[in-house]
């Protein structure tokens, strides 16, 4: 490979939360391993790999102009998004007119909540739930119901869209927080499963607040479809936000975008965002999105993509012939796998904390399920190099599921 996804960098006392903020969340981050153990950060989403170079380029080359006033988002950083979702997504017809800068993808999903509904409303998710989707929604007033993701017979996650469409009717619901691809499942969403979504979501009259964050990292057999490209219905009644932060590393450095083609619900938005003024960009987010959202910045993704499918594949092959008791689906993209220990529990008498404890006690730091709405429920975060993975489980195989 030309770049290099194998070095394992020293993240303490670099401002990474998945090293650092060990133990000080209780609730929330995991616990600190036991003596004799190194920490494999396996809990927050963001990688163990160092950026793209074409990223580090661009910051530093703005850096060396060593005055950083105001500064409005330039032609070139609506130029790269635009090449950007067509050359990655297909997608036609985008304008910078369409595209809106944020500070981040949370934000900008209260931001439309605030626009399309009043406090109290109730707002279609799917379960597992993403964390950051239950927080925000619950602190700003919002009600979430949740409609269970279900894992077939060949370990995919599938919408059940019976349960959506009696949810959207019975709690009289008008917007939907969408997640495609799917974190924490790993689920790249078919066009035929989106059209049906979408069916649904017209003949009830539902907006969508579409995540596609992770849109940018899907493995072979399956590719990111924008939910705004399924149908007329969609183009105008979808928000969708995206960032480089997932696919680049890039969370600490802030910034996202949404694109909307609806017309009043843009203006609406932008009215919205200006009460706080909250999204004001960075300087670095905007140069650090042109490096990434170049020629070099694509193949650097390609390149990605082989090594997290290659992790992806091991961890759910793994799981799937050594893990008695314990589901997964199959990876199509992200970097989580996402495990459900029922039946492990029940058959050895444990409980999903004394599980997720002595993961943590030997330095398998990943997430707690029940913050995903999945009571028996773990949430492993896979991009980091393979030596750690094969790590990562050997630990698995001694301490933890025998």
């Amino acid at each position: 490979m030309k770049y290099d996804f194998e070095t394992i960098l020293d993240r303490r006392g670099k401002d990474a939360l998945a090293v650092d903020g060990l133990g000080k969340n209780p609730g929330f981050a995991p616990e600190p391993p036991r003596g004799g153990f190194s920490s494999i950060p396996m809990w927050v989403a963001d990688m163990n790999f160092q950026t793209a170079p074409s990223v580090v380029e661009k910051i530093i080359e703005r850096a060396r102009h060593p005055i950083f006033g105001y500064f409005p988002l330039s032609e070139e950083y609506f130029r790269a998004i635009i090449d950007w979702q067509k050359i990655r997504n297909g997608v036609e017809n985008l304008s910078a007119e369409n595209i809106f800068y944020e500070n981040g993808v949370l934000g900008g999903v209260v931001n439309i909540l605030n626009v399309l509904c009043s406090r109290g409303d109730n707002i279609l998710v799917h379960s597992p739930t993403y964390v950051g989707f239950s927080v925000v929604a619950e602190n700003n007033g919002y009600h979430l119901i949740h409609s269970p993701l279900i894992l077939d017979a060949e370990n995919i996650w599938r919408m059940d869209f019976e349960d959506m469409e009696r949810k959207i009717v019975e709690n009289k619901i008008h917007v939907a927080i969408f997640c495609s691809p799917h974190n924490p499942c790993g689920r790249v969403w078919t066009r035929a499963e989106l059209e049906t979504a979408l069916e649904i979501f017209e003949r009830h009259g539902v907006f969508v607040i579409s995540d596609e964050i992770w849109s940018d990292i899907t493995f072979s057999g399956s590719r990111h479809i924008p939910t705004q490209q399924v149908s007329a219905y969609a183009r105008e009644n979808t928000a969708a936000f995206y960032s480089p932060s997932k696919t680049f590393n890039l969370a600490g450095i802030v910034g996202a975008y949404r694109i909307i083609f609806n017309r009043w619900l843009s203006e609406r938005a932008e009215k919205e965002s200006s009460l706080t003024h909250y999204n004001s960009p960075n300087v670095f987010s905007m140069h650090a999105l042109i490096g990434a959202y170049s020629e070099a910045g694509r193949e650097w993704t390609d390149e990605l993509n082989a090594v997290l499918e290659k992790n992806l594949n091991y961890a759910y092959e793994h799981v799937t012939k050594n893990f008695s008791g314990v589901k997964a689906g199959k990876p199509e993209g992200t970097y989580m796998l996402f495990l459900d220990c029922e039946n492990f529990c029940l058959e050895k008498n444990l409980s999903q904390e004394e599980i997720l404890k002595r993961g943590w006690d030997c330095g398998v730091t990943w997430h707690d399920g029940k913050l995903f709405q999945c009571p028996y429920g773990l949430r492993m975060s896979l991009a980091s190099p393979f030596s750690l993975i094969e790590e990562a489980f050997a630990r698995l195989d001694r301490y933890v599921f025998q």
